[in-house]
């Protein structure tokens, strides 16, 4: 009799008009395709019924998290060669050949639930209370846990990788990213400085101790601003660094706006949603003094998949919008910023991933028994998914400086800067 990984293949190939792009394992032992490189490995009929009742990135992703999909070997290999296939599509012959296979081979029946990891977020888009449990889904699962996985500044962002040299880690990208940020901004001893999405005080931290600067940063995530709280105290720098639990729509109405000599914001801007742009525009614009700068990281991708895919937007960034690059920088410019800098990062980007993916294999056991073997392959999926995004072009990041620009168009940048 044949096996179910040999009917997968020729199913695949009668009525899809592809190949499979790597090897596959059944639950009853049969195997097809590619013998080097990557192999998936269908644990039960479970993972084909996920995949029915949906189809795509989705039900790959849910078949994954809860183990009834496996990955022998390169994960990011197997995503790579997976995203290379180009189906001839479905026909009625595709849907009857594979109920058929369906009915000999078990798959057919009520569909399973998703994983617990899967966001469940309720109430209208990007309002305030909708947005506080977006980053809560994320960023609250443990500061614990993110120490584990990121380096020793706690930077969840794009690394400046500044050498090439063996000895030179993740800590040292992050470090010298965050020193470009700063210098960028021009801060001196003195100056305030604004984080709008500060995380765990990374930019914050940095700029207090090296550059002397008072630093505010606001967060909607409790557990980071309890984090950043308790280390600019360990460090000796709450003099300096004040983190506070607001949302960026609160900033305009407060008695600091105009008064900031710099602000950052650092991948955040990910997360307000395409219609709420402007007002984050605006808002980081209206919170700097006249000639004040602003420094934005953020992500860019075409208009496929502005939140990232089916994957990143259930089981990571709910709600998350991305867009082209000159679409951000219409949006900064009709604000009233002036842009005077963009500088594309996103190879580093690559370097980064790829730490956090070596450090979580690293770390494997740990992160297991502190979030559940789930959590884990939510996490492995994601950064060899992120990695290969970034390497392919899908995705991009850069850093845009800009200024407010005084009454009499003065940026206070002079010539040559």
């Amino acid at each position: 009799m044949t096996g179910v990984a040999q009917e997968i293949e020729r199913l695949m190939a009668d009525t899809m008009g592809v190949a499979l792009p790597v090897g596959l394992r059944a639950w009853d032992g049969s195997h097809a395709g590619p013998t080097d490189g990557p192999q998936a490995v269908l644990r039960s009929a479970k993972a084909l019924r996920r995949l029915l009742f949906k189809p795509g990135e989705l039900g790959l992703a849910r078949a994954y998290v809860s183990g009834d999909l496996d990955v022998d070997g390169d994960l990011t290999e197997a995503l790579r060669r997976g995203g290379a296939v180009r189906s001839t599509g479905f026909s009625p012959r595709t849907l009857l050949s594979g109920l058929g296979f369906g009915l000999r081979r078990g798959v057919l029946g009520l569909p399973p639930a998703p994983p617990a990891e899967e966001a469940r977020l309720r109430g209208r888009l990007h309002s305030r209370f909708r947005d506080r449990a977006a980053i809560s889904h994320h960023y609250d699962h443990g500061n614990d846990f993110y120490e584990l996985v990121l380096d020793e500044h706690m930077a969840y962002s794009s690394g400046y990788w500044a050498a090439t040299d063996p000895g030179y880690t993740l800590a040292d990208a992050q470090r010298d990213k965050l020193d470009l940020i700063c210098e960028k901004l021009g801060l001196q001893d003195g100056m305030r400085l604004l984080d709008v999405g500060c995380g765990w005080g990374s930019l914050l931290l940095r700029a207090a101790d090296r550059y002397e600067v008072r630093a505010v940063g606001i967060t909607l995530s409790a557990e980071q601003a309890e984090f950043v709280h308790a280390r600019a105290k360990r460090r000796g720098l709450e003099h300096l660094v004040e983190v506070r639990l607001r949302d960026y729509r609160e900033l305009p109405d407060t008695e600091e706006a105009g008064s900031f000599d710099a602000v950052a914001s650092i991948e955040m801007g990910e997360h307000v949603g395409e219609d709420n742009y402007p007002r984050y525009a605006e808002t980081l614009r209206a919170m700097l003094r006249p000639q004040g700068r602003l420094l934005l990281q953020q992500m860019s991708r075409g208009n496929n998949a502005p939140g990232g895919g089916a994957f990143i937007e259930s089981y990571i960034a709910p709600d998350m919008a991305m867009r082209p690059l000159p679409a951000t920088l219409a949006h900064l410019e009709h604000a009233g910023l002036e842009i005077r800098d963009v500088q594309a990062l996103r190879e580093h980007y690559v370097h980064t991933v790829r730490a956090w993916q070596d450090t979580l294999e690293r770390r494997w056991d740990d992160v297991v028994a502190h979030s559940g073997e789930r959590f884990a392959r939510v996490w492995r999926l994601y950064l060899a998914g992120g990695a290969l995004a970034f390497e392919e072009n899908r995705m991009g990041v850069d850093q845009i400086l800009a200024v407010r620009p005084d009454a009499d168009g003065r940026s206070g940048f002079g010539v040559g800067a």
